[in-house]
């Protein structure tokens, strides 16, 4: 049975820090990585062809592909994602776009005014998930509708894929990780901690980015984002209780 490891590059997830660590453990052309459309099905079957395709690589890696993990004939997948504070996320998300320097819609908004504005702006457009529950909305599609509402089938996602890591306690899901690996059959592999394309710090006390956040934030603004992103705040905690 051929063994690889998935890794879900949610956008600000620290998975730019996590990339290094699997690079540091593959030969050349043993990681890879490619983006998907955005359409479920189109996504799905590329995903798995190109695992299926890329018979050398032991880690793949992208942000864009959709749950779940592929079933492929012959080929084990580990899937790796990371869950952060919603609204740190948010935050670092700001950060990124606006030194990014690219002609996107996030990027120029982003160098066009501050994170309250970035904020009101994005929640107006009702279908843009990048500051409204984004991890829900993807760890949701795991499952179809039937299952239950999207926060209901992202938390049983979450408590049936084999590993979901925290951001904020990076160093422990790593070792989580890495025992998690050992036993799936990848038993040389050893994940160090690094930090590569990081907009803020992952290590200081959740309690005070919060408080820095909202200082940069109106009052109102700030609140919106918090109600806009409840699902994903109760979706975070519980997948941080089990680390506490």
């Amino acid at each position: 049975m051929r063994k690889v490891i998935l890794h879900y590059h949610l956008f600000k997830n620290a998975g730019t820090s996590l990339d290094e660590s699997f690079k540091a453990n593959c030969k050349a052309g043993e990681w890879v990585t490619r983006e998907f459309p955005s359409s479920a099905h189109k996504n799905r079957k590329e995903l798995q062809a190109w695992i299926a395709s890329e018979a050398n690589a032991v880690c793949f890696s992208s942000h864009t592909a959709m749950l779940p993990p592929p079933e492929i004939a012959g080929v084990s997948v580990f899937p790796v994602i990371f869950v952060r504070h919603p609204i740190d996320r948010i935050a670092s998300v700001y950060a990124f776009e606006r030194r990014q320097g690219a002609d996107t819609f996030g990027s120029k908004l982003a160098r066009n005014g501050d994170l309250s504005r970035y904020v009101e702006v994005r929640l107006s457009e009702v279908h843009d998930r990048q500051c409204r529950n984004f991890h829900v909305n993807r760890f949701a599609a795991m499952y179809p509708d039937s299952h239950g509402s999207e926060l209901e089938r992202a938390v049983k996602a979450a408590r049936n894929l084999p590993f979901v890591g925290v951001v904020s306690r990076f160093d422990d899901s790593l070792r989580k990780l890495e025992s998690g690996l050992r036993e799936a059959g990848f038993e040389a592999i050893s994940l160090q901690s690094v930090q590569k394309n990081v907009s803020r710090t992952i290590d200081a006390a959740m309690d005070d980015k919060m408080a820095e956040i909202r200082s940069r934030m109106a009052p109102e603004i700030y609140q919106a984002l918090v109600e806009a992103n409840g699902d994903d705040i109760e979706f975070f905690n519980i997948v941080d209780e089990k680390y506490r």
